[in-house]
Formats: C-alpha cells, structure tokens, sequence
C-alpha cells in the first residue's frame, strides 16, 4: 500500500531559490508538454491515417530533443513525472463518468500554489535530500518540521509552495496488517453538524471550529472593505498583507482540525467494526440547494467516504453503500412504512403534519422516532 504523510519544510536561502525554480520548471514542461499533445491530437484527428495518435512516450521524446541548455541544471524527473501526470489527465479528459471531467488545461504562474514532483528523493539523517542536478555545486539537505512516522520505502515526493510556505507529501509503500475482526455491525447517518452511528453521535463542527469560521468571516470582511476603500492598491500594503497573513493562518487551522477529527473517527469505525453501511449521497447536487450548502461543505461528506474506503481496503473491512434511492430517512425502522409526497421529513421538517426536521411520526404504526436513529437502523439492515 501507498501511504502519505505532509512535513513542512524549513529550506535555506540557497534551497529556497531552487525549490521555486523547480516549482516554475514543473509549470513550464507541463504547459509545454500540453501544447505539443494538442497539436499531436489536433493531427491526428485530422488525418488518423497518417498521424499516430498522441502518447506520453511520443510527447516526452519530442520534448527531450528540443532541450535548451538551461533545461540541463535542472533535474529530468520534474520534466519526466510532469508528462506522466499530464498522461493520466488525458486518459481522464475521455472517461466523462469523473466528477472532474475535463480537457487538461494550462499552468498559470499566478495560482497560489506551485509545485513539483520527484521520485529519487532521499531521507537522510532526518533530513530531505533531493536529486542533485548535474553542474550544482551547492546543494544542501532540507529539514522539516516533525518526525517521519511512516517505516516503507520512499516513492514519490510531492512539494508544493503557497502563501511562501513549503510543503512535502511523502509518499511510503509500506506494509499493512489487517485489524482483528471484531463480527460487529455499524451505519453511518452524515447530517449537517454531526454524524449518527450505533454508538451515538459525534460532532463533526465544533465549537471551536464555529469561533474559528467567526474569525474567517471577519477577516474577510476587513480584507473586503479594505478594497473597497483603497482599490487595487490595498493588496500591496502591508495592513492588507498582514490580515490576509491571519486569514490564511485560521483557515489552515479550521482544515487540521476537520482533517483530524475525520481520520480519528474513520480509524475508530475501522478498527470496532468489521461492516460499516454509509450513504451513497450526491453532495454536488445537494449543495445546489443554497439551504445548508455552508454546512454540508463544512461537515466533508465526500472527504469522510473518501478516507472510509481506502481504510477499509485497508484493514480488510467490508464497506457497504446504501444506492441514493434507498429511503433511509424516509422509512420507519420499525413497521417499514415509507413517507411519500407531502408527508415527507425535508430539511425543514413536515409543513403538511407541522414536524419537526430531526422528528419523525410514522403515520401507519403510530411510532415516534428520532430521525437519525431510524436512519441509521434502516441503513444497519443493509448490512446483513
């Protein structure tokens, strides 16, 4: 298995200067890699008799031919592994099932993050080492900002630069043991705010994180009416660069804590349970709604089903995803009536009966329920 870890890293002035030239190289094979594959594809497609239909290899040789002197001083595997991401977008561009279907497009030097990628990096002494590249004669070890955890072999080392910091994603092909099976059944019901599971409920926006989304919200209200006010001259103060400073600053805070509370509570569920039944929900669609489209964003549905899967995978645990039509929401968990039309539990309740969202009245057997807990029973059906 492929596992990831992110460091921080903490390059001198020297390294400093490579990193970015590197980041701008990437930028630069990419966007030359990608005009080269669409006059390629454009011919082909004029002529398939005559014209070869365009490859990774066929784009990388063009490439490597027409090198410039300067190309030498830097390392061959950014030029490499660029074409080889730009491959994999390709083969993407043709499978219109992808949630991010679409034609491979240009790197801008103006987005906010620059990156690269290698594949013979080293860790040494606790320290990243990169490839050296031919006629450099200086070139140092780059430190980070905590202790590698990960025990495997070393594969691919993505760094990427954004607001002037420098991260790393180390990637380790490691062995995985799978977790004792435990013969335990669970489902879990994702709501705005929180998530319903045999074993109760765990919030999934805390109160610190409110406080934190509060400051965001004041930050960008003081960067707005500071453009407003100064025009485009605001972005170049140095009030402005400081609030911008603190903003991105809680907004990186609001990301760990989402992030670790979600892999915390996906480890747990992996680690009780042997079946775990989730919801296949449509989350595009469900944000559309304009309703609660901050809260379901903020509550990571898909980034909750994504860690799920692979830990799973894992850990030899069976997930099981309940189809969107299945009424888990909609049915009562104890005689099997479904609402339909009218009577319907929405994000606003029932008009029709005058219920509450989080209530529901089964109007055949006369059972009222909480709305999460008859959810998640009707999912834990599913599982057997």
């Amino acid at each position: 298995m492929i596992r990831t870890q992110k460091v921080k890293l903490y390059p001198n002035s020297h390294m400093r200067k490579a990193l970015l030239d590197l980041c701008d190289y990437r930028r630069y094979c990419w966007n030359q890699a990608l005009e080269t594959w669409n006059n390629m594809y454009d011919a082909y497609c004029l002529n398939k008799t005559a014209n070869r239909k365009p490859s990774k290899l066929r784009v990388r040789d063009e490439l490597v031919a027409n090198k410039s002197d300067w190309q030498y001083g830097l390392s061959s595997r950014t030029l490499q592994l660029a074409i080889t991401d730009l491959g994999v977008a390709w083969d993407d561009f043709f499978n219109e099932a992808l949630t991010d279907w679409g034609k491979p497009k240009f790197k801008s030097k103006r987005a906010p993050r620059q990156g690269f990628k290698t594949d013979r990096a080293k860790l040494v002494k606790g320290k990243l080492r990169l490839d050296k590249p031919h006629g450099v004669a200086n070139w140092y070890d780059i430190r980070f900002n905590k202790h590698v955890d990960l025990d495997g072999v070393l594969k691919t080392v993505s760094i990427y630069c954004e607001n002037g910091i420098f991260w790393a994603c180390l990637n380790f092909e490691v062995i995985i043991e799978p977790k004792c099976q435990t013969n335990q059944l669970t489902a879990v019901d994702v709501n705005v705010g929180h998530f319903n599971y045999t074993d109760g409920l765990i919030m999934v926006i805390p109160k610190r994180l409110n406080r934190l989304y509060e400051q965001i919200k004041y930050y960008q209200r003081k960067l707005a009416h500071k453009r407003v006010v100064n025009g485009k001259k605001a972005t170049h103060t140095i009030n402005y660069r400081t609030m911008r400073a603190k903003l991105q600053r809680a907004y990186r805070k609001a990301t760990n804590i989402q992030h670790d509370l979600m892999q915390k509570f996906t480890t747990k569920l992996v680690t009780d349970f042997d079946t775990i039944v989730i919801e296949d929900l449509a989350v595009k669609k469900m944000q559309m709604t304009h309703v609660a489209s901050k809260g379901l964003h903020r509550s990571m549905f898909g980034y909750f089903r994504q860690l799920l899967t692979y830990k799973c995978d894992w850990y030899g645990k069976r997930l099981v995803l309940a189809k969107q039509s299945y009424p888990s929401t909609q049915r009562c968990s104890q005689c099997g009536y479904v609402k339909q039309g009218l009577e319907k539990i929405t994000l606003r309740g029932n008009t029709l009966h005058g219920t509450r969202h989080d209530q529901y009245d089964c109007y055949q057997c006369g059972a009222k329920l909480n709305r999460d807990s008859n959810a998640v029973a009707n999912l834990l059906v599913l599982a057997n």
